[in-house]
């Protein structure tokens, strides 16, 4: 196991781990104690919590909001959130080629169809959409109203809508050669997201649809791995007709609290010293388990504050409620070290186990890490981001895109505003599915690749 070099770090940075260490400490002891407790306890500071709460925050919600959010609250899995909303979905799993079984969600038809054939082909154009970051596939259909799930509006336009799950989380927590309790098991980064799941999950897909091509949607680092995916596989940009960017992320500048983003930055694998070479933030559902949801919603909303300076003033307490329940997802600490190479960088690189390269006293490096080939991607790219969104910073990724790549900026919105923003059916959707029937017209994909980024811009696809 390597060590990080901390000599380069301020008192201030000290203080911090100091601190980081004590958190982390007092919150293992808690869960420990908590374990024990008899369940009546339990309950007893849960409705207490809860009370105290309230008599603190006296906001009334619309009460079709609030008896929607307390659904979608409740809802245990991918199956119960379409239940609620009258959705037949099927299940499906994903051998890679490194042995890990992904899940794999698919709606085939509209509300209330039921198909007496599942797991074959429908006919229809085949999209597949794929989450972010310490996500599962839940994200796309937590919302208190269907009409602005994005994976529901596109089931009822008429297509095959697939949702794609990383290896480690909730419902990929399998691997043929290793076990989840095992170090080996969550050795993987943000490269084996893009050699083995994209791909594999996108042949998958086709084999069973009996289609050509499909349309990739992907959120935040959903982006960045098919980014990687269709920049190391040629082959994979025929089978891919468009792909479109919510929220897009491949190198983002940093976080927002300067301690934090500084230390990481000094040195990515201080992760490891913290939470192991596991699950990063593996007790976070237990937290979420016991402790009252309103809660829950305002410590993650403090806490993207600090971290992302995101506000979500875009997003209704309701929907928070409802959604931040379903936000966490397991994810190996490897791959949030890579992101923080990452940044450090400034560049879509690969993960760099050479953490401890020479320092040289030229500005000619003997060294520079792989980076991804972005500008050899051929399938035609399509970003929608928020120009509230710190995480986006759209002229550099823009230079690191091909020519081919358009954008559409989203006034006020910020990162997760993407998947659950009040007026995503107004503001996102349409656009998405503007693109769609764009580029699953045959003729005029074909002929797209070769159409300059200004030409697009300038109205070819204008509404």
């Amino acid at each position: 196991m390597h060590v990080p070099f901390l000599g380069r770090l301020s008192i201030l940075e000290y203080l911090a781990i100091t601190f980081s260490f004590s958190i982390l400490a007092l919150a293992s002891i808690l869960k420990f104690v908590i374990l024990f407790l008899p369940k009546p306890v339990i309950n007893w500071f849960y409705q207490w919590s809860r009370t105290l709460f309230n008599q603190f925050r006296n906001e009334e919600y619309l009460s079709e909001e609030k008896r929607a959010s307390g659904q979608v609250l409740k809802a245990k899995d991918f199956e119960d959130l379409c239940r609620i909303h009258g959705y037949v979905h099927e299940e499906h799993v994903v051998l890679t080629k490194d042995g890990y079984l992904l899940g794999l969600h698919r709606l085939p038809g509209k509300r209330g169809e039921k198909r007496d054939n599942p797991g074959t082909s429908t006919g229809k154009p085949v999209v597949y959409l794929h989450h972010g970051l310490l996500m599962n596939s839940e994200v796309w259909i937590c919302l208190t109203n269907p009409e602005r799930s994005l994976a529901f509006a596109l089931a009822e336009q008429g297509y095959d809508v697939w949702l794609g799950n990383n290896r480690g989380n909730k419902y990929s927590k399998k691997s043929i050669h290793h076990g989840p309790n095992t170090s080996r098991f969550w050795d993987y980064s943000i490269d084996d997201f893009a050699w083995h799941d994209i791909p594999d999950t996108i042949n998958h897909i086709l084999q069973v649809t009996k289609a050509p091509q499909l349309s990739y949607i992907g959120f935040s680092q959903g982006t960045a791995q098919a980014f990687a995916a269709l920049s190391i596989h040629p082959q994979l940009n025929e089978r891919v007709n468009v792909f479109i960017a919510l929220a897009p992320a491949m190198s983002p500048a940093g976080l927002a609290a300067p301690i934090v983003d500084t230390l990481m930055k000094a040195s990515p694998t201080f992760l490891f010293l913290i939470f192991g070479r596991k699950s990063i933030l593996s007790s976070a559902a237990f937290w979420q388990s016991i402790t009252y949801p309103p809660i829950f919603a305002t410590v993650i909303d403090k806490s993207l504050s600090w971290l992302f300076n995101w506000r979500s003033h875009n997003i209704s307490p309701q929907q928070k409620i409802a959604a931040y329940a379903h936000l966490y997802s397991f994810a190996s600490v490897k791959s949030v070290v890579h992101w923080f190479q990452i940044m450090r960088n400034a560049a879509f690189q690969m993960y760099d186990d050479d953490v401890l390269s020479p320092v040289t006293m030229t500005s000619v490096s003997s060294y520079r890490p792989v980076r991804f080939p972005t500008r050899n991607i051929v399938t035609p790219i399509v970003l929608l981001w928020g120009d509230s969104d710190s995480l986006v910073d759209i002229d550099t990724m823009l230079a690191q895109l091909p020519s081919h790549t358009i954008e559409k900026r989203l006034h006020t919105y910020e990162h997760l505003d993407i998947l659950w923003g009040r007026n995503v059916h107004v503001d996102v959707i349409p656009e998405v599915k503007k693109f769609l029937k764009h580029y699953n017209t045959k003729e005029e994909a074909v002929a797209d690749v070769n159409i300059s980024r200004d030409e697009m811009q300038d109205g070819y696809l204008a509404n």
